[in-house]
């Protein structure tokens, strides 16, 4: 996996009086509406981590088949921003398999399908996972995390981000990663509006520093931000992304 150059923790900007405190007001509310957009598809996130982590404390040593009970909890998250959820098993921890996504999926027509991939490493085709951020990040930092955008060649060509949480067993270590499917160009739907409402350009970046959304052509999608420094930086609630606003 690709070394990404972090952004550091710069200031936060805050409101105070005049037409700056204004503006920088103005910024900080649309950064916590983009944060509390995110929280839903989060919730969805953690409903399925509880639940698997409610079925590792009942089955120590889980098959593929014990996460048949789950996919009816799973499939129930799909709609809305969230095209995709599920749990992503670490390797090696079910007994039965050599890894395992019980993963599903949103169809064109509104339908649900599994993700259906060769885990076998023993194959040419074997899909390894674990080097993919959505998986690597909330396994190093032990908190959720959002990767992305990126073409999503192991699920849906997409352009997407990804939300996830780690899962944990009942002892503690680290069992996988429980997390959703977002289509970069529905979220940009509903977060570009808000932004084009702010007097300046502004962007969505996340602690990789990667933007996530933009409304400046200095800033698309994608790019790597290396460096914060000077700008107004607005927190998205407890979500980790950042807004930044630029000179008008």
């Amino acid at each position: 996996m690709a070394a990404a150059v972090g952004v550091g923790t710069p200031a936060v900007t805050r409101p105070d009086d005049g037409p700056a405190g204004e503006a920088a007001g103005q910024a900080l509310e649309v950064a916590q509406a983009v944060g509390g957009l995110l929280e839903t598809v989060f919730a969805a996130v953690e409903r399925a981590r509880l639940a698997v982590t409610a079925l590792l404390a009942t089955r120590p040593e889980p098959v593929t088949a014990d996460l048949a009970r789950l996919r009816r909890g799973f499939q129930a998250e799909l709609g809305g921003l969230v095209v995709g959820l599920g749990f992503v098993a670490a390797p090696g921890r079910l007994t039965d398999v050599p890894a395992w996504l019980e993963w599903w999926q949103l169809r064109p027509d509104g339908g649900v399908q599994p993700l259906l991939l060769d885990l076998d490493p023993a194959t040419s085709a074997y899909s390894d996972y674990t080097h993919w951020d959505w998986y690597a990040l909330p396994r190093h930092s032990g908190r959720r995390e959002i990767s992305g955008p990126y073409v999503d060649y192991l699920c849906t060509d997409e352009y997407s981000l990804t939300l996830a949480a780690p899962v944990h067993s009942p002892d503690g270590t680290f069992a996988g990663v429980a997390a959703a499917d977002v289509y970069l160009r529905h979220f940009e739907a509903v977060a570009l509006p808000a932004l084009r409402a702010l007097a300046r350009p502004a962007y969505l970046v996340n602690p990789r520093g990667r933007v996530v959304a933009s409304t400046t052509a200095t800033r698309l999608a994608g790019d790597l931000v290396r460096s914060l420094d000077g700008l107004d930086v607005h927190p998205c609630g407890e979500i980790p992304l950042r807004l930044v606003t630029l000179p008008a």
